[in-house]
């Protein structure tokens, strides 16, 4: 398939998109538990959309899947596995730093990690799934300037971490948790660097599971879909997890029930689910209002679910059109991510009372990161010696 890299920016944007609007839908949530909403969302999340998608965009998925060896499928589940576990503790972070710095700080990780170590330690991965180690990379002046679009992402992200540090400081504590209200910078900065490190594992399930795109391609699928079988595998993973998580929370903080009931438990009204937070303990007069809408909770949950999975999908299809350079899809993912997210911030009012400083690093960090991408993909186009005239060429006028 020819390169085209612009085309694969607009697709990593329309995942960051995706991926930094996931979580709205799951603020028309009433009267659930986190891991009764989480578990809802991540079923259409890791389950229905990849199976789904992948069936009718493909061609024969489960054949393509049972040719694979089990050391691919394996390692392209155990790092979906993994990823699993930064994918649980993500949501503490919205949770404790809201959208805009919970994820500029968690994906700061997920960025640095996910990026950079295919291509410095090769040898983790199977034979030829890393297009260039980071020697030939920087060994080109297409590959100089993709390291240094990676580069400017990581500064970005550090500019917008600064920044939600900066507010964090100068907002009074009342103010904070008017817009977040479990808001906690220590513990949250704790929870965003584990779910950060961890998420990278996406990364190395992308790049185990690439005999599976090969396979898909040699079945007949266009090329734009053929990273598509591979995402039912690395979801997989990623469902274990939580799953096996979010029912344990279901047992131990009995909020079972809430799957299915027209009303909930007194004691769980304002409950805060996850990780055996204990319920506030808050006065529930009689005239409270208990009735769940469970239809309502279904569909807001479904679409954050679905929501989430269209951050792959668009995903996939970038790294397709990114060329030799396809390492660097996962900096764009994670600059689009944060570049959506913090407009979400924005919208719901996150930064309402931070200080001029803050609302300028915040932009400055949000600039940059817009940046970073038009740098990766400028090194991605000039990947193979091509002229400035050809670039232009290639990114407006067509292949």
């Amino acid at each position: 398939m020819t390169p085209n890299p612009l085309l694969g920016v607009i697709f990593h944007w329309l995942g960051g998109l995706a991926s930094g609007s996931f979580y709205v839908p799951y603020r028309g949530v009433k009267k659930w538990s986190w891991e009764t909403y989480w578990l809802v969302g991540g079923i259409c999340s890791w389950i229905i959309c990849p199976w789904l998608i992948a069936s009718l965009m493909t061609n024969d998925l489960i054949g393509v899947l049972k040719q694979q060896s089990f050391s691919t499928l394996w390692w392209t589940y155990f790092f979906g596995l993994l990823w699993g576990l930064g994918g649980l503790t993500f949501g503490l972070t919205m949770r404790y730093l809201g959208l805009s710095l919970g994820m500029g700080v968690a994906l700061g990780y997920c960025a640095a990690f996910g990026t950079l170590i295919p291509p410095i330690l090769p040898g983790l991965f199977p034979q030829n799934a890393v297009a260039q180690t980071i020697d030939q990379i920087a060994k080109t002046t297409a590959g100089q300037v993709t390291l240094a679009g990676v580069a400017v992402c990581l500064l970005g992200i550090a500019i917008a971490a600064l920044a939600g540090w900066t507010k964090e400081r100068e907002m009074p504590e009342e103010q904070k948790k008017a817009a977040i209200k479990e808001f906690n910078f220590t513990k949250g900065l704790l929870v965003a660097t584990f779910s950060g490190i961890m998420s990278a594992c996406f990364s190395y399930a992308l790049t185990w599971g690439k005999p599976i795109n090969e396979a898909s391609a040699l079945a007949g699928t266009p090329g734009l879909w053929t990273g598509l079988p591979r995402l039912c595998v690395v979801l997989a993973g990623g469902f274990t997890t939580n799953f096996i998580w979010c029912v344990l929370l279901n047992i131990k903080n009995k909020t079972g029930y809430q799957y299915f009931a027209s009303y909930v438990k007194k004691e769980h009204v304002h409950h805060g689910g996850l990780g055996g937070n204990k319920a506030e303990s808050v006065a529930v007069s009689e005239s409270m209002d208990l009735k769940i809408p469970v239809l309502g909770n279904y569909l807001f949950s479904a679409c954050a679910g679905t929501l989430w999975y269209f951050q792959f999908f668009f995903y996939s299809m970038g790294e397709t059109k990114m060329g030799k350079f396809s390492f660097a899809s996962w900096t764009l993912h994670m600059a689009s991510i944060i570049i959506f997210s913090t407009m979400w911030g924005w919208f719901f009012h996150e930064w309402k009372g931070a200080s001029k400083r803050s609302h300028g690093l915040i932009a400055g960090g949000i600039i940059t990161l817009m940046l970073s991408t038009v740098i990766i993909g400028l090194g991605a186009a000039m990947n193979g010696g091509k002229s400035f005239h050809d670039i232009l060429h290639m990114l407006f006028g067509g292949q």
